[in-house]
């Protein structure tokens, strides 16, 4: 049997919460590997709903181990905030069934507000961060002067690098005129939670080569999508970490080879959140039908996103980064009723056709679209759990994906019901 690695292959907000929840139920353990608590899951399970931001989407599930990896960053206020909102919401949440990485990277209050800074400093040219501290944290982490989990057990330790890292971007703050942090005043706030820190903290390593030895089934949770990757996406327009399949590994603390599948989750149109270039972004009716009938709000900020027609390209070059195996097509039920469905085949650059996405910057905001278009669907595709359920044109649809993007269908979402599913390939079965 398979270990298995779910990414987004589009700009993040796929729908992987969902896919990544039907999978849980079939693994015996579930790794969130990168990014921090900007991504956000809903999930909804017999019509109640649950919103994850750090927390792995395994965590609702009963009898399944949680690992939050190395390669994330936590905010450990909001880590406990998420554990205790779902406890209240009935969930057991123990260390016997979540492990957080002793060497994850810790991000402090003192991050938010140089994130926030930042995007003000920027003006017209900012990001659209969601102003949560993920940057500035991963920052302190490759410049390495990060507080890691571990440092928790040892207070001096805590204490040096804590004011080591005040003082660093104090400087920043002063000169914009913001008020200066006080690492006392973090270092008291810290302490006050360290022994609930602690109590999921262990060798999240160790627990996932355990875990393979006995055989047991490894899903593996990214954040963000592939074209929000640090060195593959639209830079700088970017997440701060690699979201790419290939961080599965090292986020987790385990061996490329120990992940045989890679599930890309892909909407059936796009959509972006914040800023960036965005070639097929729909400012019209059809893409403002696309966000009413989607709900396209982001789970962490409630912002707004961006919608436009399926970009082929795109998942294309994705699926060839990261390695895709297989397909899950997200919302498809979105596309009901529209009379022509649109499909990006090729991009038109300064008068010259290309079929990749380009990396600088003003060549992305310069690509037009070169579209094929396909006859849509009266017949609702909504809730189905079968292709016999599925309209012809539908299936001519997904069929043209496929070709385009050179990746199978392997899951197929109709709704945000996680029995809404039809399974054409068992991602655990391997490829």
């Amino acid at each position: 049997m398979a270990n298995v690695a779910v990414i987004g292959a589009q700009w993040g907000d796929e729908g992987k919460g969902k896919i990544v929840d039907w999978l849980a139920e079939r693994a015996d353990v579930i790794v969130r590997y990168q990014g921090g608590h900007n991504a956000g899951h809903t999930l909804v399970i017999d019509g109640k709903k649950y919103k994850l931001s750090i927390l792995p989407s395994g965590t609702v599930r009963p009898g399944k181990l949680s690992i939050i990896g190395n390669g994330t960053v936590v905010d450990p206020f909001n880590l406990l905030s998420e554990i205790q909102h779902l406890q209240k919401q009935g969930i057991e949440i123990s260390s016997k069934n979540l492990l957080l990485s002793e060497t994850a990277t810790l991000i402090l209050p003192i991050h938010a507000e140089v994130d926030k800074a930042r995007e003000l400093l920027s003006g017209s040219n900012k990001i659209g961060t969601t102003g949560r501290g993920i940057g500035p944290a991963y920052e302190d982490k490759i410049a390495r002067r990060a507080i890691r989990i571990i440092d928790l057990t040892d207070k001096d330790i805590l204490e040096k690098k804590l004011e080591h890292i005040v003082n660093w971007h104090n400087i920043f703050l002063k000169e914009l005129g913001q008020e200066v942090k006080s690492s006392q005043i973090i270092l008291k706030q810290l302490t006050d939670i360290i022994p609930d820190i602690l109590s999921f903290t262990g060798k999240s390593w160790r627990v996932l080569a355990d875990v393979h030895t006995s055989g047991k089934r490894i899903l593996f949770e990214g954040a963000q999508g592939v074209m929000l990757d640090i060195d593959h996406g639209t830079y700088p327009f970017v997440t701060s970490s690699n979201t790419v399949a290939a961080q599965a590994a090292s986020g987790s603390g385990v061996g490329p080879s120990n992940i045989q599948f890679i599930l890309g989750i892909t909407k059936a149109y796009t959509t972006r959140v914040g800023e960036g270039p965005f070639p097929t972004e729909d400012s019209g009716k059809d893409g403002q039908k696309m966000g009413e009938k989607g709900h396209e709000f982001g789970t962490v900020t409630g912002r707004k996103r961006r919608c436009g027609w399926f970009d082929a390209v795109m998942v294309r070059q994705a699926g060839l980064v990261s390695g895709i195996s297989g397909m899950a097509l997200t919302k498809l039920d979105v596309l009901d009723g529209f009379e022509v469905i649109k499909i990006c085949v090729g991009y038109e650059v300064e008068g010259k056709q290309i079929d990749y996405f380009p990396s600088d910057t003003k060549s992305q905001t310069a690509c037009i679209p070169i579209y094929e278009q396909m006859q849509g669907w009266d017949q609702p595709t909504f809730g189905a759990r079968s292709w016999a359920e599925l309209p012809a044109n539908a299936i001519k649809f997904i069929r043209r994906l496929e070709e385009l993007t050179q990746i199978p269908v392997s899951l197929l979402s109709t709704s945000p019901e996680r029995e809404d599913t039809i399974l054409v390939k068992d991602p655990f079965v391997g490829s």
